[in-house]
């Protein structure tokens, strides 16, 4: 008789180390690396006790040099090991984009797949907690444009824990942003033992009829406070926690919307360029013949995250997101 799994009631950062710590303790390849990730526990935690289980050559301190971070991580990766450096703000992750994008997901083509590179960049990505310049963007798109790369971004501590497990696995590179706004924001119960949820997979996280919501990360909380919010209104809105943005899950995008026939898009990264405009064209390429309204895009701005005084107002919140479905349905 099968044995009911334990659980543990975790904020999604503990489910970060959790994984980590799960994963490091069934691979000795498994390697965690950055600025302060040793003794310190990491600038939010997120390593914390890692050092002390597994030792200063399993759980290593850098130099602030993100470019020397990745750059010896693509090179544990190319000899076998499972790197996940640490990048400690997606601000910061600029330094290090050319090792990512020149060398991390190039090196199985370039090499005609005599190397893999089997590692996990993570990085604290989006704002809302009050921080200084350089901590609060969200430029997941750039990264999704580059062709051998995968790009995670969990909204949920059991996502997590198995998302990131899922990308420590995989023979390729995974850009894996955490959404440090809902860091300890509420807990669920996540199973101890370890687990995967595929990548490349999109959860549908309400059911709906009049419309299709499409988002990830931070922003699925105030989607789906939107969309109960509507259903006084008697909108009965569908939302989409895409989970993986490369690859992307089309099967589940398109087939949301063919059943209500609207859509709008939630990211707090600027409008322009952003993966709304991909979510976008994919119903058009797909589904046109099942449209009703225009696509709406509801976003951050065109403009550099701002600081203290208008935080608020750049992210997508419940009643911003409420109007843009309400333009939606009511076209």
């Amino acid at each position: 008789m099968a044995t009911q799994s334990q659980t543990e009631n975790l904020t999604l950062v503990e489910a970060v180390r959790d994984g980590l710590h799960t994963e490091m303790e069934r691979d000795d390849d498994v390697i965690v690396m950055g600025e302060d990730v040793g003794e310190n526990g990491g600038v939010f935690r997120a390593t914390d006790g890692l050092y002390e289980a597994f030792g200063e050559n399993r759980v290593i301190d850098t130099p602030l040099a993100e470019s020397g971070i990745v750059g010896t991580a693509i090179g544990m990766a190319a000899y076998g090991k499972r790197p996940v450096p640490e990048i400690q703000f997606m601000g910061f992750i600029y330094p290090a984009f050319d090792q990512i994008v020149s060398h991390a997901a190039r090196l199985r083509t370039r090499s005609r797949g005599r190397y893999t590179c089997p590692m996990v960049v993570r990085a604290p990505y989006g704002g809302g907690i009050r921080a200084p310049e350089h901590h609060s963007e969200s430029t997941e798109a750039m990264f999704v444009h580059q062709p051998g790369l995968k790009v995670v971004i969990p909204s949920t501590p059991a996502d997590t824990k198995g998302l990131l497990t899922s990308a420590i696995r995989s023979p390729d590179p995974v850009i894996f942003l955490e959404p440090k706004l809902i860091y300890r924001a509420f807990r669920e119960e996540v199973p101890d033992e370890s687990y995967e949820v595929p990548l490349g997979e999109a959860a549908i996280r309400r059911e709906g009829s009049d419309i299709s919501v499409y988002t990830w990360g931070a922003m699925t909380r105030p989607t789906l406070e939107a969309a109960e919010n509507l259903a006084d209104e008697g909108i009965d809105a569908e939302v989409v926690d895409l989970r993986t943005l490369s690859p992307l899950d089309e099967e589940t995008i398109v087939d949301s919307f063919k059943k209500t026939g609207r859509a709008a898009v939630v990211h707090e990264a600027p409008k322009t360029g952003g993966l709304g405009a991909e979510i976008t064209a994919t119903l058009q390429e797909e589904a046109l013949l099942y449209q009703e309204a225009p696509v709406e895009r509801i976003t951050g701005f065109d403009t550099p995250f701002p600081l203290y005084a208008l935080e608020d107002y750049y992210l997508p919140e419940p009643a911003r997101i409420e109007d843009g479905i309400r333009d939606a349905v009511g076209f």
